[in-house]
């Protein structure tokens, strides 16, 4: 009976671990488009608030992890000396879980921040290349009408089909 005791709270800190992980994910996306939405910010500002945010979640998760392990660690310990049977084996499980969640979380915060730097870079880096492809075909039109209009003036050539035929009418 102690034993089912004792997996009951492992699987209590799991699911505890889970849900915080899902919250704080949810309340990390609902920032992000408050932010965006909201101040119109530069994508470099956005950047910044991801990376505050994520490490501010981070610390939570992180807290709440060791003090939910630290808690059952305890209650475990407490089952120990009442004298019931498990109890070391119930503690190393946490300890275990407790360092699983925590390598997992940060792993999946520095897969984020690397994640978004490189949408960050990309973005820019495509911005960068519209604007001197668009300025390139800028400066392309502009000399084009100049040197049609420079020929035109120059040689008195025109493109109405009716000027030519009155002009071939002149020659004639």
């Amino acid at each position: 009976m102690v034993v089912i005791v004792e997996v009951e709270v492992v699987v209590v800190v799991v699911v505890v671990v889970v849900v915080v992980v899902v919250v704080v994910v949810v309340v990390v996306v609902v920032v992000l488009v408050v932010v965006v939405l909201v101040t119109r910010k530069s994508v470099v500002v956005v950047v910044v608030v991801v990376i505050v945010v994520v490490v501010v979640v981070v610390v939570v998760v992180v807290v709440v992890v060791i003090v939910v392990g630290v808690a059952v660690v305890v209650a475990a310990a407490a089952v120990v000396v009442v004298g019931g049977g498990g109890g070391v084996v119930v503690i190393v499980v946490v300890v275990v879980v407790i360092v699983v969640v925590v390598v997992v979380v940060v792993v999946v915060v520095v897969v984020v921040v690397v994640v978004v730097v490189v949408v960050v870079v990309v973005v820019v880096v495509v911005v960068v290349v519209v604007v001197l492809v668009v300025l390139v075909e800028l400066v392309v039109v502009v000399v084009a009408v100049f040197t049609a209009a420079a020929a035109q003036s120059v040689l008195n050539v025109t493109t109405d089909p009716f000027d030519l035929v009155a002009r071939l009418n002149i020659v004639a």
